[in-house]
């Protein structure tokens, strides 16, 4: 916003003080002192704890009403950051709360977690506060705490809708497509509490400040020429809306504030506060006294109550009216402040002493289809054309002139641009166009373009709740290098001299104006054609072909917003931050794919060994695996991406099991029971929540006990035909002796039955195979994952060769079917 906008930045290190007291500790004021209080509760929201994952987002709605008096939020999460430096912390793994008023906080623009300009307000322990009207014009956010408390009155914000953000981590890999997502997750719960004045004429944090409403009327005997210096601005047609106190005179003493509300309805082109029939209640004691050297303070603020450090606009109207350009819509707090008093009185003080005067201020406004000085200028009602099919308020707005037809959503320029000057200069024309956002739209983006045969000259500046200006504005473009590309919440996209294309990204509910500074078209004779468009769209440039726009409700469930899904390759909010590039593209591709060649080796030994079952698992698997990556980097989808996730990490699953079971020696009809138990097991979660990282341990202890079932029920079948004779059971030192003997057949017996170079080479495999899930990250995931294919399998080939020949328990042999068939044909027969 242009710096001559409004008056406060000279007092920018108050308001910061003033935030620091207010926001953070004024809430301890409400319980620790004895207050009056003249509120109620308007609402109060309590959110339940809630889990955010790595790259979530929620957003929560709170709606002041006009006669809010404060507004606390207390949240509690399990966030601890500590001592460590937030340089050190990667964006992406930031935890972070962000305010804004009238829209949803976007933090993933361009220029946003910047410690520069009005984007962000960075923690608390750093004082970097930029002020309160900072948080009222921008969007500001903190690094999450464990528990944050923050409380606001009318006197410092707004009301209206705010939007609180809580951001698990931001950047431009917060929106790119993740087929794992194991960052840092935390929870919070939040309690939000608004409480009102229970009457409305009074104002302040507790209520106990008087406020009165101006009366408002339309006139028509206001007289431009007691004015000299703007009578020359309007003409006669001008409507004049004046406003003034029910009481024709008001009198106070000296620092004594007096406050007015007033309600601007309309776009209007100026606010002039007055004050007349100045003077004394008392004569002065010397009668030396000028009434004209009493300071008559006019402080006036949009939106909120006016303070000494704290306002919008301020002049002393005893020495000329106050004039406001372009004043906005909505609500104004006005304060009167006499000052200077005791001089004039030459030295005498007292409670009785008041300076009284008429107030008076007028709202002038244009007639319907004009603005500017002079009433000369242009303005059109832009009418709102709802797309058929679209995402919910997608629409495109067209002027309601008979000058321009509306089949399409493109206008022409020429046929409604003012023709005539303001004093003779041909750059000072402009013509406006006011358009609506409705209720519920928040959050949505305006897309304006301009396309033209040649060069376009013209500028567009945009400005909420009022006309814009040259002095004020919101966001504009004069060309290429000159405009508001260092707004958050601007996004210039591929413009040049005959096209001029941006969004206002995340706008707010309410009024916008668009003015179009352009050359008068009877000086410059050209035949150029230039159309205009002007639109709302959910999510910008439609997510630049990379992503899909998608949709979901903040944590009250009563607000919908958008947001870009974008594929593997892109991220930021509208998808055109290139993340990974073509060759890098195909290379992660190919890596991923390929690296699934591994399942030939388990395969080829387990169709060696004829064990089929497990040949068909290691194939299917390795088939899978390779289809599904191959559908998650973008290349071809055999599948729907459900069903390949699924088929993957169950078959997945089922390799590593089936290697344990096979590590067995019983029987197939004990084998296949156990294969379908751990089937069972392993499709129940690969269905339910297939990428947790905890699915690697529970799937080798599951693949575990299997391997112990299995040696059960093997050696409970020996055990059945170990008996001890009836002389021994009499024997203890005999029986213990029997079962160490036993015992120790046992262990031979287990380590003749595996190979334990292959075992240990298997160990080995399969922990780098846990190192590399354990490393693997939104960035780094592509090369680990590939690694962890390789691994996984090398160890299941590894564990399937170190199982060795079964040997008999009591002659330590393998046991030779075909030495012991020759044996009984060699005794002789009768």
């Amino acid at each position: 916003m242009s710096s001559n906008s409004v008056r406060y930045r000279s007092h920018s290190l108050i308001f910061s003080v003033i935030l620091l007291y207010f926001g953070l500790f004024g809430h301890c004021f409400s319980s620790g002192e004895q207050v009056s209080f003249n509120t109620f509760t308007v609402s109060s929201f309590s959110y339940p704890s809630t889990t955010l994952r790595s790259f979530d987002l929620r957003y929560i709605r709170v709606e002041l009403p006009p006669w809010f008096s404060s507004m606390s939020l207390e949240l509690h999460s399990d966030v601890d950051l500590g001592t460590v430096k937030l340089a050190k912390i990667p964006r992406s793994r930031l935890p972070i709360i962000c305010f804004r008023y009238g829209s949803l906080p976007l933090t993933d623009s361009s220029g946003s977690l910047k410690d520069s300009g009005h984007s962000v307000l960075v923690p608390v322990f750093n004082t970097s506060f930029e002020g309160i009207q900072a948080l009222q014009n921008g969007e500001q956010c903190y690094p999450m705490q464990k528990n944050f408390t923050l409380s606001l009155t009318n006197e410092q914000i707004s009301p209206g809708v705010w939007y609180f953000g809580l951001f698990n981590g931001v950047g431009p890999t917060r929106t790119q497509s993740k087929m794992i997502n194991r960052g840092p997750a935390y929870s919070f719960s939040a309690n939000i509490s608004v409480e009102g004045c229970t009457t409305s004429t009074m104002w302040g944090q507790y209520c106990n400040q008087t406020i009165d409403s101006l009366s408002c009327a339309l006139t028509s005997n206001y007289n431009l020429a007691e004015n000299s210096s703007n009578a020359m601005l309007y003409n006669q047609t001008t409507d004049i809306i004046a406003c003034q106190n029910n009481f024709e005179t008001s009198c106070h003493g000296d620092g004594e504030p007096k406050f007015y509300t007033l309600d601007i309805m309309g776009v209007a082109e100026e606010l002039r506060i007055t004050a007349r029939n100045v003077s004394l209640n008392v004569t002065p004691p010397n009668k030396t006294g000028n009434v004209s050297e009493i300071n008559l303070m006019c402080i006036v603020r949009h939106g909120a109550m006016p303070s000494t450090v704290l306002y919008d606009y301020s002049g002393d109207i005893n020495k000329a009216p106050l004039v406001i350009r372009s004043p906005k819509i909505g609500r104004w707090y006005i304060s009167f402040l006499p000052s200077n008093l005791s001089k004039v009185l030459g030295g005498v003080q007292g409670t009785n002493n008041k300076l009284c005067y008429s107030m008076e201020s007028k709202v002038i406004q244009c007639p319907l289809g004009k603005a500017g000085p002079n009433c000369t200028w242009e303005k059109y009602i832009l009418q709102t054309v709802v797309r058929r099919g679209s995402a919910p308020f997608e629409s495109y707005f067209l002027p309601v002139s008979g000058k321009v037809s509306s089949d399409s959503a493109n206008f022409p320029l020429e046929p409604i641009l003012t023709n005539s000057t303001f004093n003779g200069e041909p750059d000072k024309s402009w013509t406006y166009f006011i358009m609506d956002i409705p209720r519920g739209a928040a959050g949505g983006n305006i897309h304006v373009q301009l396309t033209s045969d040649t060069k376009i000259t013209s500028e567009i500046y945009t400005r909420f709740g009022g006309l814009p200006s040259l002095d004020s504005w919101d966001y504009y473009y004069a060309n290429k290098t000159i405009n508001s590309g260092g707004s958050m919440f601007f996004k210039l996209y591929n413009s040049s001299e005959g096209k001029v294309d941006f969004y206002i990204l995340s706008i707010r509910e309410g009024t916008w104006s668009f003015g179009i500074r352009h050359r008068n078209e009877s000086r410059i004779a050209s035949k150029d054609q230039t159309t205009m468009s002007i639109s709302l769209e959910r999510c910008p440039k439609r997510c630049s072909s990379h992503g899909d726009c998608k949709f979901a409700l903040d944590a009250s469930g009563l607000a919908l917003y958008s947001f870009c899904a974008c594929d593997r390759n892109h991220g930021g909010f509208d998808c055109s931050v290139e993340i990974v590039s073509h060759q890098g593209h195909i290379i992660q591709s190919i890596s991923l794919i390929a690296s699934n060649v591994a399942a030939v080796f388990p395969a080829f030994w387990a169709l060696r060994q004829k064990a089929l079952a497990e040949w068909v698992i290691y194939t299917c698997s390795g088939i899978s695996s390779g289809l599904y990556h191959a559908c998650d980097v973008g290349s071809w989808c055999a599948l729907s991406f459900n069903v390949l996730q699924f088929l993957d990490f169950w078959l997945s699953f089922m390799a590593v099991v089936s290697t344990f079971v096979y590590l067995t020696t019983i029987d197939e009809v004990f084998k296949r029971a156990i294969h379908t138990a751990l089937a069972i097991i392993t499709a129940l979660m690969a269905i339910t929540k297939a990428t947790r990282s905890s699915n690697i341990i529970l799937v080798i202890a599951i693949g575990s006990l299997g391997l112990i079932v299995g040696w059960l029920v093997e050696y409970s079948t020996k055990l059945r035909s170990f008996s001890l004779p009836i002389g021994m059971c009499l024997n203890m030192i005999d029986r213990w002796q029997a079962v160490r003997v036993w015992l120790r057949n046992v262990v031979k017996t287990i380590f003749r039955r595996y190979v334990w170079g292959y075992l240990l080479a298997g160990f080995t495999t399969l922990a780098m195979a846990a190192i590399s899930w354990k490393l693997e990250t939104s960035e780094s995931y592509w090369i680990w994952h590939s690694i962890w294919h390789v691994t996984i399998y090398i160890s299941s080939f590894f564990f399937l060769c170190s199982k060795a020949n079964p040997v008999d328990s009591e002659d330590e042999r393998p046991l030779d079917r075909n030495y012991e068939l020759t044996r009984q044909d060699s005794v002789p027969r009768s």
